[in-house]
């Protein structure tokens, strides 16, 4: 079983940059692709971005492209979103989540394990 932790959320304001962190420990990292999920207030859980195994391939939501980019350190067992030109309506909690390929979390939205997700809050 995968252990990840996220970090990096806080409060900006709209057209600030944040940069999240998951670490993940508990199977060897290089052996799965990465996700990053959102769920903001009274909605489903969304796809935002996923990295593949080797971080050669990623994929973004088109809410986000442009403005964030998702990047991993198998050296560090750690995967990274950096947000920038942030808008109202990214604020959620992320989650980091692991899967066995990054078309596949984005198709389907199935992760393998979940972190407990950091929240992110954008203001206008």
């Amino acid at each position: 079983q995968v252990q990840l932790v996220e970090s990096g959320g806080g409060s900006v304001q709209a057209g600030g940059s944040l940069r999240l962190s998951c670490v993940t420990s508990g199977r060897t990292f290089n052996n799965y692709a990465m996700g990053w999920f959102r769920q903001a207030p009274g909605k489903e859980r969304e796809f935002v971005a996923a990295i593949s195994r080797n971080g050669g391939t990623t994929y973004y939501a088109d809410s986000v492209k442009g403005r964030f980019a998702i990047s991993r350190d198998n050296a560090k067992n750690t995967v990274y979103l950096q947000m920038n030109s942030l808008k109202p309506e990214d604020t959620g909690v992320y989650y980091c989540t692991t899967g066995p390929s990054g078309a596949y979390l984005r198709t389907t939205g199935r992760g393998d394990s979940w972190g407990q997700g950091t929240q992110v809050t954008v203001s206008s």
